[in-house]
């Protein structure tokens, strides 16, 4: 019998199976909560799998862990893509976590006494579900004029693994976010010639600063208002990397803790790429115009033909795809309206979603703490009530 139009049941459905469904899965196991957790893939934390090869957390290891089990002590202060792999398996075994893997939730609906989630295989329903697929779901191609005809590499950042491929070759990379910015680099350290695009004023954060890590200062700040936050802070960047108009980059009027607060997006946090800009390695370019058959044209007129372009023009996430008919679940601009807790609706939680100065992974392990205890306190007074 095929399982299509089957119907599952649990207290709880958890959607996704990245580092926030695996933490809402822990806190609920270590709960006693029955819970089924699914995940479109074909295996658990896909999209760091995905990520290209130098990938490093831009978090520190102390203030990057899940619940219930810390990253190990011999991870170095910034753990790579690949022990982040390995300590999200170790940590979806420690807690018995098995995903329900190829399920891709199509539809979540509100049903008597609960929700209903349809995947592409089954129809579970629970009492209570919880969304942590996040932001990275589908990633952001701007059109261009002209790009259908351009004769070269094309890739998103998605789609990116590693530099050696662009070895003697011009690259421009598109977005100066955090990809982007590490792209740059690696696209230089293994032998490209990298230039990066940079549409709009700019806010560059440290990842150390005075011997600490950016989130240890983030969260001495946090309990600021945003604009003194970025008062305090201002001075301490300025020291760091000296004017960056000088790198042909336009500093936001707005600091950058302010920025995260308003646009939802983190700057970017240097690793080297404001080094190698310096040092000429990196180009800093215009927006993108156009592109033509063998490379673009900027903002400024100017044209550069290309060997190849990676874009790092980041993602969106399918909340409003499944939720548009639910009103209050998201704004009108798709951004979840409550996250890290129950939302309007009794029963839909949303987990992985805020971005946070003070680190995506420590707010998602808050987040999924909350969330259990929630749930613990939700179903348990459901089950005084029927008996």
């Amino acid at each position: 019998m095929s399982s299509q139009g089957l119907d599952l049941a649990s207290d709880v459905v958890v959607v996704g199976a990245g580092p926030a469904g695996l933490a809402v899965g822990a806190c609920l196991r270590r709960s006693g909560i029955p819970f089924v957790l699914l995940e479109r893939e074909e295996q658990l934390a896909a999209s760091w799998r995905r990520h290209y090869e130098r990938l490093h957390l831009h978090t520190d290891r102390a203030h990057s862990s899940l619940p219930h089990l810390p990253l190990p002590r011999n991870y170095p202060r910034y753990p790579s893509r690949q022990q982040v792999i390995d300590y999200l398996e170790g940590y979806a075994h420690t807690f018995d976590l098995t995903p329900r893997f190829g399920e891709e939730v199509t539809a979540v609906r509100q049903i008597a006494n609960g929700w209903e989630v349809e995947t592409s295989r089954a129809r579970y329903r629970g009492r209570a579900v919880v969304l942590a697929t996040g932001y990275n779901s589908e990633p952001v191609r701007p059109q261009w004029p002209g790009v259908e005809s351009y004769r070269g590499v094309l890739v998103h950042s998605s789609e990116y693994r590693s530099g050696a491929p662009f070895r003697g070759q011009d690259v421009l990379v598109v977005g100066f976010g955090n990809s982007g910015g590490e792209i740059a680099i690696h696209l230089y350290e293994q032998g490209a010639r990298p230039s990066i695009a940079v549409r709009g004023a700019v806010n560059v954060l440290p990842r150390d600063l005075l011997g600490l890590p950016l989130l240890s200062w983030a969260l001495a700040l946090s309990r600021l208002p945003p604009r003194v936050a970025d008062l305090l802070a201002a001075p301490l960047i300025r020291l760091k990397f000296g004017d960056i108009s000088r790198l042909g980059l336009r500093r936001l009027p707005e600091g950058p803790f302010s920025q995260v607060s308003s646009t939802w997006r983190i700057p970017l946090i240097d690793v080297g790429t404001l080094n190698l800009i310096r040092r000429g390695h990196i180009r800093v370019r215009p927006g993108v115009r156009a592109f033509s058959q063998t490379g673009v044209t900027f903002d400024d007129g100017s044209e550069e033909s290309l060997d190849a372009v990676v874009l790092a023009t980041g993602f969106r996430g399918q909340l409003t795809r499944l939720f548009g008919e639910l009103k209050g679940v998201v704004d009108a601009g798709g951004k979840p309206v409550r996250r890290g807790a129950e939302t309007v609706f009794p029963g839909l939680y949303l987990c992985g979603f805020h971005v946070s100065p003070t680190g995506m992974l420590r707010e998602i392990s808050l987040e999924a703490t909350r969330i259990a205890e929630q749930l613990s306190a939700q179903l348990g007074q459901a089950a005084n009530e029927v008996a």
